[in-house]
């Protein structure tokens, strides 16, 4: 898939994620963050404009600039992950295919901005990356046993389990703590035990250096929080454009134009467009909210079982 995504579109595009990658010292780096300043910010109703010409019309001259507009973000979110073990440089190219999913399934109708769209892919690709190269995360396949290997730590503090090989008591508390299987639990808990290199080994020689944990920042939220809203954001994307799609096109049109969208459409103007009465404007709003809301829920209450 990422590599239909990235055949699809422009070589600029494809260029500054080679770059990106191959950058391998300092300099290089900052080169490829001052070449990628020359792109201006666009605005909201320039977003639109480029993002409608890519979808309708696969406008290649459109994509690039709405793509490389976006360059900028990708870095900031890169650097805020740079203490992962992970070179920057990587976490920038991972960032820019993100980029470029995003470009793929953004649709400019739905009223939200591109760059906020764009966020969630780019801190999900940064997020793969980051797993595939902490070896203790790669026997961690479902979404499960990811939960556990990010959250174990603050399951046993929240329940004040201070030992390091899990009776089955303490195995059954974190699994009802964490919503996961008693197997996932005992299973990562035992590899995580494992593991050769503790985070709380002096990340250097030196007898006054500090432990790895202490190195990581800790001013922002925390990655296992972080994945676990993106997956959450993630899925309430999907669940929305679903049965948003489900609506009848007066109601969908009605919706967004008065909850997904910025600025907010008034009763006023909605009733002249459609010919109808203020009253019924808000009346197939809230008939429309309530369908939605339903559905979504219900869905979401199904893939839960």
């Amino acid at each position: 898939m990422k590599k239909q995504i990235k055949n699809t579109l422009p070589a600029t595009q494809n260029t500054s994620i080679i770059a990106a990658r191959g950058v391998s010292d300092e300099s290089g780096l900052a080169q490829y963050i001052q070449s990628i300043q020359k792109y201006p910010i666009l605005s909201a109703e320039e977003e639109y404009e480029f993002a409608t010409q890519w979808t309708k019309h696969h406008d290649s001259v459109a994509a690039e600039k709405l793509v490389a507009s976006h360059l900028r973000l990708v870095v900031s979110v890169a650097y805020d992950f740079k203490n992962y073990g992970v070179p920057v440089a990587d976490l920038i190219a991972s960032g820019n295919m993100g980029l470029m999913q995003a470009l793929q399934k953004f649709d400019p109708e739905r009223g939200f901005r591109f760059s906020t769209y764009a966020m969630f892919w780019i801190k999900a690709e940064i997020y793969e990356t980051i797993l595939n190269n902490w070896s203790i995360v790669k026997i961690g396949t479902s979404a499960n046993q990811k939960r556990v290997f990010f959250n174990l730590a603050r399951a046993k503090r929240a329940l004040g389990i201070m030992d390091n090989n899990l009776n089955n008591e303490q195995t059954k508390q974190i699994a009802d703590f964490l919503n996961v299987s008693e197997s996932d639990v005992s299973r990562m808990s035992t590899r995580i035990g494992a593991r050769d290199v503790s985070l709380n080994a002096p990340a250097h020689n030196d007898p006054d250096a500090h432990d790895i944990l202490s190195n990581l920042s800790d001013d922002k939220i925390g990655i296992e929080d972080s994945i676990e809203q993106l997956e959450f954001k993630k899925r309430g994307y999907e669940l929305l454009r679903k049965h948003l799609a489900d609506l009848s096109e007066r109601d969908r049109e009605i919706l967004t134009a008065r909850r997904l969208s910025e600025p907010v459409a008034t009763l006023e103007s909605l009733s002249q467009k459609y010919g109808i009465s203020r009253e019924r404007v808000r009346q197939i709003e809230e008939r429309a909210y309530n369908k939605l809301r339903e559905a979504i829920l219900k869905d979401a209450d199904g893939g839960n079982k």
